[in-house]
């Protein structure tokens, strides 16, 4: 199989189970290894494996505590605002600053990490997760005059359809004309991400890696014509998420209706939620946000958010030791040889149960709190399907969940631009402590982000990251829980163990960033310098 896509082994154990291991995983952000025994053509084990270690915890240690405001963002390409607000809430706290940011501060930043929102989720529908439904070698005998597929024809007459092929081929269910008009959409996906991220840049600097956000609210000023070209922007990738987005993704659900009941997870839900909306509580737990916060267990009880809850395990992870701690308490120390350990990623729990984050969690956490927009949002959907909210847990219903959150947030950044103030301050003067704690708490675009930070003679004594995949990916904990990736593929009947593409399927549903790389090129697309750590 092509390098281009994920590298497929297939081994016998003794039992007679088959062995199916897929390195890497593709069309994700990050290094992953699945492996899953399969029997009687049934998932009955798997492990998830995190296989790059990263180790900004441990270069992060004796530097200034500004400089993590920056440095985490260095931790993802395609999610870096997320870090940058959860270090800079975590500094807040720890600068004495988590009730004092100016309210232009709090909405430049939910305007910068909004715009990161939408072109995430769209990124990682169209262009990620599509081409799991989508056949689009349909558009070679396309004959209309559609430009946005003049492109796409133009590289299959050379022969060169990258990066939508190769991969796994699988059960396609559309007829020809839909795949065709699905794949234009691919292509206008990109100019809709386009202006997702120039609206970021026009108060976040650039993108990636902003340079605007800041301990204390934002460096930017609103100005009305700054205000005018972001809410043009906006108002264009609105209509792309209204007129396509959302209806892609009906599209899909009324084609795959099976897999409503395929790609179940632990039925635990975690939503630390986003975007403040008042920020005059220091309490970033009972924080009014536009999602509700919270834990929902077992898709029927919602219990209040309580940060004292979590933990995580490093028993199968590569690290030394087997303990379970909260982050104030984690230790770093990379253990290769570790003999129970397989994956670089920890075990995130809540309470000591295995919890899943991302959109479906906030936007089913908002809906179980009674939050109406997300509530008429979800049920409309429904309506439609035919269905009962407990079928979002599944693979469909993480990526419904992803498009009806891309159009709640964006119609909320709409509403935001109309509250700045040009004239108005945008940051909270502060000095830096001697000595200091903070948390700071986000629901990135994958799901709950936490930074945590302690500072001695004003320099960073300890730093952690709990990051959203680290919970969805995690191995199983000191109690032999599979993480809620696992638990999802376990039981999933597998029609073809040479090419597993349900797994792959449930995995990308899931939207999986473990790290990805920043790569500088020029305008003609040309890679300007290539540099390697040894």
């Amino acid at each position: 199989m092509s390098s281009l896509f994920s590298r497929f082994r297939k081994g016998k154990k003794k039992t007679g189970a088959t062995r199916i291991t897929i390195d890497p995983v593709t069309r994700i952000e990050g290094h992953l290894m699945i492996e899953a025994m399969v029997e009687a053509g049934e998932v009955k084990e798997v492990k998830s494996s995190g296989t790059l270690f990263r180790g900004f915890e441990i270069f992060l240690q004796g530097r200034e505590p500004r400089d993590a405001q920056r440095i985490t963002q260095r931790v993802c390409g395609v999610c870096p605002t997320s870090h940058s607000v959860a270090s800079a809430l975590n500094l807040d706290s720890a600068f004495g600053l988590a009730d004092k940011i100016p309210d232009n501060g709090r909405i430049l930043r939910n305007l910068v990490l909004g715009a990161n929102y939408l072109q995430s989720h769209i990124l990682h529908f169209y262009h990620l997760a599509a081409l799991d439904y989508v056949d689009v070698t349909a558009v070679a005998n396309y004959s209309g005059g559609d430009w946005d597929l003049k492109a796409v024809k133009e590289f299959m007459a050379r022969g060169q359809l990258g990066p939508l092929v190769p991969r796994y081929e699988g059960d396609y269910r559309f007829d020809q004309a839909t795949n065709q008009e699905l794949t234009g959409h691919y292509i206008k996906a990109l100019e809709a991400r386009k202006l997702a991220q120039e609206a970021l840049a026009i108060f976040g600097g650039k993108m990636p890696h902003n340079a605007t956000v800041c301990p204390g609210g934002i460096t930017e000023h609103p100005t009305v014509d700054k205000i005018a070209n972001l809410l043009w922007r906006l108002n264009r990738v609105r209509d792309f998420i209204d007129t396509m987005y959302v209806p892609d993704i009906l599209a899909v659900a009324r084609a795959y209706p099976d897999y409503f009941e395929i790609g179940d997870g632990c039925g635990n839900l975690l939503s630390y939620g986003v975007f403040d909306l008042d920020g005059k509580d220091p309490d970033y737990g009972a924080r009014k946000r536009l999602h509700s916060q919270g834990a929902l267990e077992g898709m029927k009880r919602l219990h209040p958010l309580d940060l004292n809850n979590i933990t995580e395990s490093i028993k199968h992870s590569w690290y030394k030791g087997d303990w379970t701690r909260p982050p104030c308490e984690e230790v770093t120390e990379p253990d290769r040889a570790k003999k129970d350990g397989y994956s670089w990623i920890k075990s995130p729990r809540y309470d000591g149960k295995v919890y899943e984050v991302g959109p479906l969690a906030r936007m089913l956490v908002s809906y179980f709190a009674g939050l109406d927009p997300v509530k008429n949002m979800v049920d409309d959907v429904l309506g439609q399907l035919g269905a009962r909210p407990e079928v979002l847990n599944s693979t469909l219903g993480r990526h419904a969940a992803r498009a009806l959150e891309t159009k709640f947030v964006a119609d909320a950044m709409a509403s935001w631009l109309l509250e700045l103030k040009p004239g108005e301050p945008v940051c909270a003067e502060y000095d830096v402590p001697e000595d200091a704690e903070g948390l700071g708490i986000v629901g990135a675009p994958r799901g709950a982000l936490l930074h945590y930070i302690r500072i001695k003679d004003r320099k960073i004594d300890k730093y952690q990251l709990v990051v959203p995949t680290t919970w969805n990916a995690s191995p199983r904990d000191d109690k032999e829980q599979p993480g809620p990736m696992e638990q999802a593929i376990i039981g999933t009947k597998i029609r073809d163990p040479e090419n597993p593409y349900e797994i792959l399927r449930i995995v990308r549903s899931f939207d999986p960033c473990l790290a990805c790389a920043i790569h500088t090129i020029n305008h003609r697309g040309r890679k300007l310098g290539e540099f390697k750590v040894v």
